[in-house]
């Protein structure tokens, strides 16, 4: 347990460091949508669905947030937040390249680095990696890695950003 509260913290201040400009910058382009006509659409790939059923349904839920349908309408004023385990994943890659052309500003919480050869990171407005590359303790087998906290992390990232969004999004009430 002791070993796993290290890793766990670890990672969570490296997501804090790598990310913090990236909040700001998340939270003004969603607040966009909230504060003009729009809504703040939730979108998660396979576990990191569960972001957006925190945003829902959460104690303190995200204020205009809805949770993305396959086929449903989206409109200039709307923002999309999008949650992937990878950068690869070719729904999220599907989803990205369809908003960049309609021109609807997007953010993306993903594994990986932004770097030129990360298209989802290219495409998006605004992106954060989690850094969770591969289990982040020691398996039983030599070499293993096991434990891979991609949804804590970007729950982590989602409520620092949910912060500065209410600040902003109050700020207009």
């Amino acid at each position: 347990m002791k070993i796993l509260t290290t890793q766990i913290g670890g990672l969570l201040q490296r997501a804090a460091s790598n990310n913090e400009e990236t909040v700001e910058e998340t939270a003004r382009l969603l607040a966009q949508a909230t504060i003009g006509e729009g809504r703040v659409i939730f979108v998660g790939f396979d576990e990191m669905e569960a972001v957006g059923v925190n945003a829902l349904f959460a104690a303190e839920p995200f204020r205009g947030a809805v949770r993305y349908e396959e086929g449903m309408e989206i409109h200039s004023a709307d923002r999309v937040w999008l949650f992937a385990r990878s950068a690869t994943d070719t729904r999220a890659l599907e989803l990205a390249r369809m908003l960049a052309e309609k021109f609807i500003p997007f953010a993306v919480v993903a594994s990986e680095k932004a770097t030129e050869d990360n298209d989802l990171a290219d495409l998006a407005y605004t992106y954060m990696a989690i850094g969770v590359m591969k289990g982040i303790l020691p398996g039983e087998d030599l070499g293993s890695r096991i434990v891979q906290p991609h949804l804590l992390a970007a729950l982590f990232l989602y409520e620092a950003v949910k912060m500065a969004y209410d600040e902003m999004v109050n700020e207009e009430d």
